[in-house]
């Protein structure tokens, strides 16, 4: 044993934290019933998703208070100024309680790292602890119906009058904008600029007069998403993140870490795979077998990849790999796993009613979710090889063509 550690070779200083951290959720959190293996996390019932959305914030909320939330962030900003290690235990201990932190922790991982960079200091002071205690969610407001796959070519227009910009447009695929009070909104504010310039990152107030949320139901009956209208909504200019008409850094750093949270963060399914396949007497099939060690080793490897770049973000340094990378892996993975679950059950994939069978409809059914989200598979593709690899661009675009002149 090595002097200065325990048996299990963690620090002292880590183990005596560990136990702190336990005993309060022990005090204060409902231990996970071990009962129901197949529970989804997708809400069908409108008034479930606005419950869960609801405990998640108060949660959330109640964490900050105990020192639990945003341990490692800045101390001026609201943070406990404490170590990533400190932050690791935290999750690795949150995973055995039924308690989550839900849309409004992630929303932390997106937002509160570009606040951090791009943000004034009044914007930090005011924004990152009522981020990290949730009295705020936030929404992203990116995506439109013209602008997904190339966010850069987004319309929505903001016109500067005086002290507040006047924003009309339409987005849309916007998780929880009809619970959030706040949002993140990208905005055209020089259309004679390149597209990738004359762009606009502002925090917006749900709450303005001229926003109008309507959530999209999906193919699996929820209604996570949302398309969000805004017509002649009134901004101040003090809420531009970044400077003004250069709102691609901040999105960008959005979406980094967005795709490293999302791929992080996604539930191991490689037990429940290897479960259904025993309950359905196919563990012997060459096919299956081939498929779920397949499986069992992309998730493997996904997560650790994933514990690198979190650890990475958690010290404020660059990630160790592109995280977009981690994002194509786990997309493919979440594919896999739709797609087995299916090929395990059969036709009773279809025909039972039984919770393995709808947690696997639910596999099925939300397995391009992750490929859309947060960014495209194939536009993923095109900024690893142009960032990561210094691979050329693609033939046809002309990065200096004012945004007006593209054809829509």
């Amino acid at each position: 044993m090595t002097a200065g550690t325990n048996e299990t070779n963690e620090p002292p200083e880590q183990t005596a934290y560990r136990a702190e951290v336990r005993a309060w959720y022990e005090a204060n959190a409902t231990p996970k019933k071990p009962d129901d293996p197949w529970a989804t996390n997708v809400h069908i019932d409108p008034a479930q998703a606005a419950r869960h959305f609801r405990n998640s914030k108060e949660w959330l909320g109640r964490l900050y208070e105990a020192g639990y939330s945003g341990i490692a962030w800045p101390s001026e900003y609201g943070g406990g100024g404490g170590e990533s290690w400190m932050t690791r235990i935290e999750r690795e201990i949150s995973g055995d309680y039924e308690e989550f932190t839900g849309f409004p922790g992630a929303t932390i991982a997106m937002l509160g790292p570009t606040l951090l960079r791009h943000g004034t200091e009044a914007q930090k002071s005011e924004y990152i602890p009522k981020l990290l205690s949730a009295e705020l969610t936030f929404c992203q407001l990116f995506s439109e119906p013209g602008a997904g796959s190339d966010l850069a070519s987004l319309g929505a227009k903001a016109v500067r009058d005086g002290d507040e910009f006047i924003v009309n447009g339409q987005k849309v695929w916007n998780s929880s904008a009809q619970y959030t009070e706040w949002g993140f909104v990208l905005v055209r504010t020089d259309p004679e600029a390149p597209k990738h310039k004359g762009i606009t990152f502002l925090l917006v107030d749900m709450s303005s007069p001229g926003i109008e949320v309507r959530p999209l139901v999906q193919i699996n009956r929820s209604a996570h998403f949302n398309e969000v209208f805004l017509n002649d909504v009134r901004v101040p200019v003090a809420n531009v993140v970044g400077e003004i008409n250069e709102g691609w850094a901040p999105a960008r750093t959005v979406l980094s870490n967005e795709s490293a949270f999302i791929a992080g963060g996604r539930t191991p399914t490689g037990n429940k795979l290897r479960e259904l396949a025993q309950a359905n007497g196919c563990t012997n099939d060459p096919v299956i077998r081939e498929l779920l060690a397949t499986y069992l080793t992309r998730e493997r490897i996904s997560g650790w990849m994933g514990e690198q770049v979190q650890q990475a973000i958690r010290r404020g340094e660059m990630p160790p790999m592109d995280p977009g990378l981690l994002k194509l892996l786990a997309s493919k993975n979440k594919r896999l796993a739709g797609d087995l679950a299916m090929q395990i059950l059969g036709a009773a994939g279809q025909a039972d009613n039984t919770p393995e069978t709808f947690w696997a409809q639910m596999e099925l059914m939300g397995r391009f979710s992750i490929s859309i989200g947060g960014g495209t598979d194939e536009v993923l593709k095109n900024n690893i090889g142009e960032r990561s690899l210094r691979l050329p661009r693609e033939p046809g675009y002309n990065k200096d063509q004012a945004w007006r002149d593209i054809p829509k």
